[in-house]
């Protein structure tokens, strides 16, 4: 067996694992309801066991991908690490956490949504201001709604008092 399908079974094995494990610690933690705090837990213990056998499953017919010969002899092909998106997405993720007991999960996580897709959008592409505001809106208000109603979990809304 050569090393690239040896390390791809090796990482379908840790992953089925991890999910394992996780799915152990779990099946461990008092249900009060059919959906309470621990159906998230359950549903990515299930998650990572599925992509685990997946992984396995792929990596058993994996073969060895072709290497360019090319690649190694042309160093300007490959793209620098991008490092001030890596520090802006740090510093918006900062200021996410810092505001969102004061102004509330559904402002906070619109303008952190905005602020975020301005930030990993390509120069060369342009910004679609309407597009990133409207997915940001529904998306906060998505994640808001289902954690109230549906885990009847409490997110800091801030001063708008919902």
């Amino acid at each position: 067996m050569d090393t690239y399908k040896r390390k791809e079974l090796l990482v379908g094995a840790l992953m089925l694992g991890a999910g394992l494990f996780y799915l152990f610690l779990t099946i461990n933690l008092p249900r009060k309801g059919f959906i309470d705090a621990s159906t998230v837990p359950y549903v990515l213990s299930v998650g990572l066991c599925l992509l685990g056998v997946l992984q396995l499953l792929t990596a058993t017919k994996a073969t060895q991908p072709p290497v360019d010969p090319d690649a190694d002899a042309d160093p300007s092909a490959a793209t620098p690490p991008d490092y001030p998106t890596v520090f802006k997405t740090l510093g918006l993720i900062a200021v996410y956490v810092a505001l969102l007991q004061k102004i509330g999960f559904p402002i906070m996580t619109v303008l952190y949504l905005y602020a975020q897709f301005i930030v990993i959008t390509p120069r060369e592409q342009k910004i679609n201001h309407i597009t990133y505001i409207v997915i940001a809106v529904i998306t906060s208000a998505l994640i808001f709604f289902t954690f109230r109603q549906g885990f009847d979990l409490m997110l800091p809304t801030g001063f708008l008092k919902i």
